[in-house]
């Protein structure tokens, strides 16, 4: 019997507009972080990106070839609450999934789907949520 089935989010949030994008991937591995630098890349292909990440294990895989539009910023250790997407997590989680059950994971996915669609087209809630000093 399976007691647990998991989905992820990745997410990205430009502090400077509001302008947030997001994937829905089955893993947190090498693979797909590199799916997911490739697709923020490709939806912003004039622009020179920052990425700010963790020291997570799948963010400093060796098989990650960046975009040639991307750089990646790492953030010191045990200092997640510097990373401006956490903010984003928080809010997903109070806003949307705050004591909820859910039938299946694909009903899950909708919903978290539903979710991230609105904070992608919510540029001044992001801006509230992430743009602080």
């Amino acid at each position: 019997m399976v007691t647990h089935q998991y989905t992820y989010a990745y997410g990205a949030v430009s502090v400077q507009d509001g302008g947030f994008d997001s994937l829905m991937l089955p893993y947190v591995n090498g693979d797909c972080t590199q799916i997911f630098l490739e697709e923020v890349a490709k939806r912003h292909p004039s622009d020179r990106i920052i990425m700010v990440m963790d020291g997570a294990g799948w963010h400093k895989s060796q098989a990650i070839d960046l975009p040639y539009n991307m750089r990646i910023l790492f953030l010191p250790p045990y200092a997640p609450e510097l990373n401006p997407v956490e903010h984003i997590w928080d809010e997903l989680r109070e806003k949307w999934f705050h004591n909820r059950v859910f039938a299946s994971l694909e009903s899950l996915e909708r919903h978290l789907e539903s979710a991230l669609l609105v904070l992608e087209n919510d540029q001044s809630r992001i801006s509230s949520i992430t743009a602080w000093p």
